[in-house]
């Protein structure tokens, strides 16, 4: 915890920050309000004490620059010649205590010991908050997605690590906050960090944070790990780490323990590491561009995330979410899609997955203006529209016998009818309204297998 001190009494300074230090909390001090305020981004305070009186202008001015830039940081006043007037002011411009001089250093300890509390407590808040608004949730009832979310259930009130796979926009990160708010760790930190979107140079500070010298000044940061501390780390794409940084990781799941850019203080950590990633591990392992002993510290509990292909049948239930998401989102009417509108996007291919079904939902509710969808309102903003016209087009206008393009027309008809079903003869049979002896047999004509 960083604690700053502005006072222009170099001795009020030394002994706060001795008596601080010694509760264990890193202090740093500042004899003017400039000097003061020039350091918050530097050393990202978590508590702020701060006097009334200062050479360079008013304490209870400056408390105000400070609220009105960092809102939660808890501002502790101190004075020597104060007034009831001045006490009033402060409190009511969000100071969380004002003390007199000379200062109780028992009663320092308290008030700082409650002051991080409290800014613990309203970071808690803020993190509750923000994923309520978020309202994760897994939309889906396909036996793929019945057995996720057991998997899910099970594991997450453990803190073992956790190595999700999957393609891209299976809903990766979905399940790592799942795990997160179904485990003892709920009420602290979620912490996200993308491996691949963080350039290499950068991703070590930015997830061990720094600390540098410059210009006399010294600049600390905390990573993201330390963010996460008591919580959990997502690492997503850890496939893209670099191997430096892979080091470093394993240390932490294996130590608890790591060191900031630039720095050889050690820091004691407790997280929950959950990573992912749509790449081939066991492969990289063995090209050497993955540590092996980090692989097997991850996938200790290894997920799958199914795509979308595997699980059509929650297609019209991802939609169905999608549509009173996207209407609340751009501010208009929901749609409803014709049962026939639903078949037709069970039918689309989706390489990009549930990802891709809602930026199509989403075009679809930019482009299209019924409110009851039917498949010709929706063909012409799906993907590869274009080309499937024109492949509509050929087919039906190519000149070969009666009979082949018979069988062709069976073949593409009954094929996209399985895919629709999920390869159950049963269902599709019933759905067509023939026998599935008849159907089996058709289909065993026709080369087809379920």
């Amino acid at each position: 915890m960083n604690i700053l001190i502005i006072d222009d009494e170099k001795n009020i300074r030394l002994t706060l920050c001795n008596i601080l230090e010694d509760e264990g909390y890193i202090c740093h001090g500042s004899g003017s309000i400039e000097e003061g305020l020039a350091q918050l981004d530097s050393l990202d305070p978590d508590a702020i004490l701060l006097d009334v009186k200062l050479p360079d202008g008013n304490g209870i001015d400056a408390l105000e620059s400070i609220k009105k830039s960092l809102p939660q940081i808890p501002v502790i006043m101190i004075s020597g010649n104060s007034n009831i007037s001045d006490a009033v002011k402060a409190i009511k411009l969000g100071a969380f205590d004002f003390l007199e001089k000379p200062l109780s250093l028992p009663k320092i300890k308290i008030t700082v010991k409650k002051a991080l509390d409290f800014y613990a407590m309203s970071l808690k808040l803020m993190r509750m908050q923000a994923d309520s608004e978020r309202d994760w949730k897994m939309i889906g009832q396909a036996p793929v997605m019945q057995e996720l979310n057991a998997l899910i259930n099970k594991v997450a009130p453990s803190n073992a690590k956790i190595l999700i796979h999957g393609e891209s926009g299976t809903g990766k990160e979905l399940i790592a906050r799942l795990i997160h708010a179904r485990s003892n760790r709920t009420d602290k930190a979620f912490i996200k960090f993308n491996c691949a979107a963080i350039p290499r140079e950068l991703i070590e500070s930015e997830l061990f944070g720094y600390e540098s010298a410059f210009t006399g000044a010294q600049a600390r940061k905390k990573g993201k790990l330390e963010e996460a501390d008591k919580g959990s780390i997502f690492l997503d794409e850890i496939g893209d780490m670099e191997l430096a940084a892979q080091a470093k990781v394993l240390r932490v799941i294996q130590e608890g323990e790591f060191e900031r850019v630039g720095s050889n203080q050690t820091h004691r950590i407790d997280v929950r590491v959950i990573a992912a990633t749509n790449k081939n591990l066991p492969e990289l392992v063995r090209k050497g561009e993955f540590r092996e002993d980090l692989f097997y510290r991850l996938n200790v509990v290894p997920i799958e995330s199914p795509p979308l292909r595997e699980r059509i049948s929650d297609i019209p239930l991802l939609i169905e979410h999608f549509a009173v998401d996207l209407a609340l989102e751009l501010a208009t009417r929901v749609k409803h899609f014709s049962p026939a509108a639903l078949k037709r996007m069970q039918a689309q291919p989706y390489p990009g997955n549930v990802r891709e079904l809602r930026n199509i939902m989403e075009r679809i509710y930019l482009l299209c203006d019924q409110d009851i969808l039917e498949p010709d309102d929706i063909i012409p903003v799906l993907p590869g529209a274009a080309s499937s016209s024109s492949s509509d087009a050929a087919f039906w206008q190519e000149s070969i016998a009666f009979a082949e393009k018979k069988r062709q027309f069976e073949i593409r008809y009954l094929s996209t009818q399985l895919k629709l079903h999920g390869g159950n003869i049963s269902r599709t049979a019933e759905a067509l309204g023939l026998q599935q002896s008849n159907l089996s047999r058709k289909l065993s004509e026709l080369g087809l297998h379920s």
